[in-house]
C-alpha cells in the first residue's frame, strides 16, 4: 500500500509540475514564541522559526508547500551534554485536484461550495538530544472546500506515518518504524475581518492515534490547532495589499506527537508568538 501510495504522490507531483500557475503568492515569514512544549522535556523552549511558504492555483486545483527552519534555545539541547539548542526543518506538501473543473461542473450543497482530493506528505529532521526525528508521512483523502469570505478547506486525511529515531543518550538507533494506518480530520483557513485590515487564518489538526509506537507503548489522539490574527501594514509601508503581514499567533497541541500528555507535561503545549510576512 505505501509503495503505492508513494508512485501515486510522484506521479501527481509530475502531473503538477507540468501545469501553469493562474495565481501564486509565495511569502518567508518568522516567529517567536518562549512558550514551546516537546515532549519528555516538561521545560519551557524558546524558538526562533522561519519559514518559506507557496500556495499556487492552476486550471484544475491547487499547490501548498511549507518549509519551516525551527531553533531552539539550550533548553531543547542539540544533543548529549550540548550547549546548543536543537535545530529542525519541517516540510509539508499538499496537492488539492478540484474534481468540479475537471468535470467541468460545479459541485454544490449545503455549505460546500466544492469538492477536491488532497495528496501530499509531511518529512521532517530534527537535532535534538532524545528523539532526532526522521518522520515521513504520506497523506490522501477527500477536501471539502466550504462557501465563506476567503476559504474555508475541511479534509478528511489517511496518514502513513513512520519515523528511525536516534538517542543521543542510550547511543540507540531505531530501525524505520511504521505506525498503524490513521485518519485525521484538518481545516485550513483564511478570512477577512469585515472593515479592517485583518485577517484570521489558521489550521486545526484532529488525528486518531496511530497504534504502538517504535517502543511498544500506545499513542494517543492529538489536537494540534494553530490560528493567527494578522494585520496587513502593507499601505503604511507604501506597499501593495497584503505584502508586509504582522500579527499574533497561537498553538495549543495536546499529545504531542501522539504521546499522551496526562504524565507527560511536554506532550501539551500552549505556545503565544509572534509573527511577521513578507509576500511576493
Amino acid at each position: 500500500m505505501k509503495k503505492q501510495l508513494s508512485v501515486a504522490a510522484l506521479s501527481l507531483l509530475a502531473l503538477t509540475g507540468a501545469q501553469a500557475a493562474d495565481w501564486s503568492d509565495t511569502s518567508m515569514g518568522y516567529r517567536y514564541g518562549t512558550q514551546f512544549d516537546e515532549p519528555f522535556n516538561g521545560k519551557a523552549i524558546s524558538k526562533n522559526i522561519f519559514n518559506l511558504n507557496h500556495v499556487s492555483g492552476y486550471k484544475y486545483g491547487s499547490n501548498f508547500f511549507n518549509a519551516d527552519f525551527l531553533f531552539s534555545d539550550s533548553t531543547d539541547p542539540a544533543g548529549k551534554g550540548s550547549t546548543n539548542g536543537a535545530q529542525e526543518a519541517y516540510v509539508v506538501y499538499r496537492h488539492t485536484l478540484d474534481l468540479g473543473k475537471v468535470q467541468g461542473k460545479d459541485i454544490k450543497f449545503g455549505p460546500v461550495r466544492g469538492v477536491g482530493i488532497t495528496a501530499g506528505f509531511d518529512v521532517n529532521a530534527k537535532t535534538d538530544a532524545g528523539y532526532n526525528s526522521k518522520k515521513r508521512m504520506l497523506v490522501a483523502g477527500p477536501t471539502f472546500m466550504m462557501d465563506v469570505p476567503g476559504f474555508l478547506n475541511v479534509s478528511v486525511l489517511g496518514l502513513w506515518e513512520s519515523n528511525a529515531p536516534f538517542n543521543t543518550f542510550s547511543g540507540v538507533s531505531t530501525p524505520r518504524y511504521s505506525y498503524d494506518p490513521h485518519m485525521m480530520v484538518g481545516l485550513a483557513w483564511g478570512m477577512p475581518v469585515p472593515g479592517v485590515p485583518l485577517s484570521f487564518e489558521g489550521f486545526a489538526n484532529f488525528i486518531a492515534a496511530k497504534g504502538k509506537n517504535e517502543f511498544g507503548a500506545p499513542t494517543a489522539a492529538e489536537t494540534n490547532i494553530d490560528m493567527q490574527l494578522m494585520y496587513d501594514m502593507s499601505g503604511a509601508l507604501g506597499a501593495s495589499k497584503n505584502t508586509f503581514k504582522v500579527g499574533l499567533e497561537y498553538q495549543y497541541w495536546k499529545n504531542k506527537f501522539g504521546n499522551d500528555a496526562t504524565n507527560n507535561k511536554g506532550a501539551m503545549a500552549k505556545t503565544p508568538m509572534i509573527r511577521a510576512e513578507y509576500h511576493f
